[in-house]
Formats: C-alpha cells, sequence, structure tokens
C-alpha cells in the first residue's frame, strides 16, 4: 500500500482494511489498490465533487459561518431515493490527493467555517484519517464532523476513535426488509444500531460552546419515508432507550427521485400527516433535544 507521509497505527491500520476492503459492513474484499472495484465502485484514490462553507445544516452545525462540507464520491449504499445520487452513484466529482484534502481541510477552517464536514467518508476513512493527521499537524483546530448514513463498520469507528469530534449519522430504517429493498443495505437496522452505540460511546450527547455551535458529540438523522417505509416510530423510540439525552433531527424533506420515480409507494413527497405523526412519536417516547422542519 503506498503512502506518502508517516502516519500513526490506526491510519495504516485503516490502510490495511482498504484492500481488500473492509471498510463498510459488506467487507466485501475487494483490492482496491490492484484497480478493483466494489460494490461501492470507489477507487483507492480519494474522488470529491465539492467543497465549501454550507449553511443548510442543523443550526449548531451551520452556525452563521457555515460548516466547512467536503463532499466524497461514491457510496457504500445504494438508496433508490437518493437525492445526492449523481455524485453517490454517478460518481461525479474530482480526483486529489491525501496532502490537498488536507490543504483542502485548513482552507475551509481559513474561511471561518465552524467545522469540517466529512460527507459520506465511509469508502475514505483511511485517506480521511491520515489528511487530518496532516492537517492538524499544521494547525486545524476546528471539530471534524462525521457525516454518514450510519451503515458503518464497528472495526473502521474503534479506529478512528480521537479522529472524530461530531458524528452526524442517519438512523434510516426499523425494518432490515426495507433497508434491503430500497438502500441494499442488507441488515442495516443491526450494523446501524451497533454503530451509534459506538459513536455514543467516543462523544456522548452534544456539547455546545457559548455561542450555541456544536464542539463534541452525537447528532443523529432521521429521514421520515412515505407510507412508513422508514418505521419512524420504531427507530425514534429504540433511540430514546438506548441513546440517552441525543439530539434527534426529524426530517421532512423526502422528495423522489432517481429509482423511484416509477414506484407507485415511494413516487410522492410525504404528507404533513404522515410527518405529524413522526412529530408525536418524537414527543411520545420523550426525545426533548433535536430539531423539526416546517411542512
Amino acid at each position: 500500500m503506498i503512502q506518502t507521509l508517516r502516519t500513526s497505527q490506526a491510519v495504516s491500520d485503516l490502510y490495511e482494511l482498504a484492500s481488500p476492503c473492509k471498510l463498510c459492513p459488506r467487507e466485501c474484499g475487494t483490492k482496491r489498490d490492484e484497480g478493483e472495484f466494489g460494490f461501492c465502485q470507489a477507487p483507492m484514490a480519494v474522488r470529491i465533487s465539492s467543497t465549501g462553507p454550507h449553511y443548510g445544516e442543523e443550526p449548531p452545525i451551520s452556525g452563521s459561518k457555515g460548516s466547512g462540507t467536503i463532499f466524497f464520491s461514491y457510496c457504500t449504499m445504494s438508496c433508490r431515493f437518493c437525492q445526492n445520487y449523481p455524485i453517490s452513484q454517478l460518481y461525479n466529482g474530482y480526483e486529489i490527493t491525501v496532502e490537498q484534502l488536507a490543504n483542502t481541510m485548513l482552507e475551509l477552517e481559513n474561511r471561518g467555517c465552524h467545522n469540517i464536514n466529512l460527507v459520506t467518508p465511509t469508502h475514505y476513512t483511511p485517506q480521511i484519517a491520515h489528511a487530518i493527521e496532516i492537517a492538524k499537524s499544521k494547525d486545524l483546530n476546528i471539530p471534524i464532523v462525521y457525516n454518514c448514513s450510519g451503515f458503518e463498520s464497528l472495526k473502521v469507528l474503534r479506529l478512528l476513535d480521537g479522529f472524530i469530534d461530531i458524528y452526524l449519522p442517519d438512523a434510516k430504517y426499523s425494518s432490515n426488509y426495507e433497508a434491503s429493498r430500497n438502500s441494499n443495505a442488507m441488515n442495516y437496522v443491526d450494523h446501524n444500531r451497533a454503530a451509534l452505540k459506538e459513536m455514543y460511546r467516543q462523544v456522548g450527547k452534544l456539547v455546545l460552546n457559548d455561542d450555541c455551535i456544536a464542539k463534541q458529540g452525537l447528532l443523529v438523522r432521521h429521514l421520515v419515508l412515505p407510507g412508513e417505509r422508514a418505521g419512524s416510530r420504531e427507530v425514534l423510540y429504540w433511540i430514546s432507550k438506548n441513546l440517552p439525552d441525543i439530539h434527534v433531527s426529524l426530517m421532512s424533506q423526502y422528495f423522489p427521485c432517481h429509482k423511484v420515480l416509477k414506484d407507485p409507494e415511494l413516487n410522492r413527497n410525504i404528507t404533513e400527516r404522515e410527518y405529524d405523526e413522526a412529530v408525536s412519536a418524537l414527543e411520545e417516547v420523550g426525545i426533548s433535544n433535536g430539531w423539526i422542519q416546517p411542512f
């Protein structure tokens, strides 16, 4: 495995998991450093689609100066309704080196961003951890946000302990059947719940600074789907019982796109009643920290 700079043991271990690839729960074993492509199709070389301040995240993430987002191409899932499918499934973007990735982090900090927001990072965790080490050696001093689908490997997450300040995962489903049907993610619920517990162990509940900007912690997102396909009530109940005092972002922004345009069950926006039922479930299970969206 070619590495250009000395790395910590954790980064070296992550690189070892990248080829044959075992970075996500699929553990497909693809030899990425030999030019093979697995389920996610990601090569060893890092590919990103865009970078810059983002103002549409939750308030303690975006703040007033924006979240310093880095959007990575490819994805370990394949959601039929993915709103970012040109990036995740059509692989739009451009290649950068680890050193350039580190410099991008520093540039975002210099632009005043509150944090570095790594969007869909799972398949590039070795290079990302490596870049974080380089950037911190050059005095990067803002939180690192791991913004992911929640379909994560425990082994990888444990190696990331100490690299990540804020975890921003999805809890997409309460049903493995729906996860497989709609996102091609086998045993998503089992992997997701184990991952959320590990994230919580590492960073705990959300901690804000005096300006109400997140410094550390776990913030879980849940997108309400048409026809209760996400199983929102059960997802929220599990969170309330297993992740004390956690912040939850309950999202209403689903709209049909990509592969569900001809699906009679998912080819529509959610209704106001469907979202209200999810909000009621949020209140009933006792989750009082977080955000709902105007409908």
